[in-house]
């Protein structure tokens, strides 16, 4: 069960209440969820394969800027043409798909469809840094490209938290059972 202090969270960060909310993947160095995990099926069974969700407006916005400098096509190119990087990334998809299905089974869902995409992209394409940000932030050295990402960023939390009103947990490692 998601802690209610941080779904009150992550529903003030989305503006909107969240779906299929799992556990709390990665916690900002400001204390409050920025990466949680979710179900790859939602109640009423339909698909919902991303399975890490950046919820962070602020870390959300500096990656949009990521994105409009060309990053992105950057990433393409050289996934093209650099054969351990394809590598890399293929092995991030794999294991994207890995735990997403573990989490189906967790909760006695079937798994998501083979084919079904992963997320950000991959494993051919670079389509979404939040995504491959959010990846890298739950399974730190998962996912090179979402690694690149998020070094590139500037210390987003900065500033403190990004919504108030709700508590902010002390900085620790992601919760386990939440």
């Amino acid at each position: 069960m998601m802690d209610p202090a941080d779904a009150a969270a992550v529903e003030r960060q989305l503006g909107r209440p969240p779906r299929g909310l799992r556990a709390v993947a990665h916690r900002c160095p400001c204390g409050l969820p920025d990466v949680v995990e979710t179900a790859p099926r939602l109640p009423d069974g339909s698909p919902f394969p991303t399975l890490y969700y950046l919820t962070c407006p602020r870390a959300a916005s500096a990656i949009g800027t990521l994105e409009s400098t060309g990053m992105m096509a950057d990433m393409r190119d050289r996934l093209a043409g650099d054969p351990a990087l394809a590598e890399a990334y293929a092995a991030a998809h794999a294991d994207y798909i890995a735990r997403r299905d573990r989490a189906a089974a967790e909760q006695g869902v079937e798994p998501l469809p083979r084919g079904t995409q992963s997320a950000g992209g991959m494993p051919d394409r670079v389509k979404c840094l939040h995504a491959l940000v959010g990846h890298e932030l739950a399974v730190p050295g998962s996912n090179p490209l979402g690694r690149e990402a998020l070094d590139a960023l500037p210390d987003w939390w900065k500033d403190g938290p990004c919504v108030q009103g709700v508590p902010v947990v002390a900085h620790g490692e992601p919760e386990e059972d939440a």
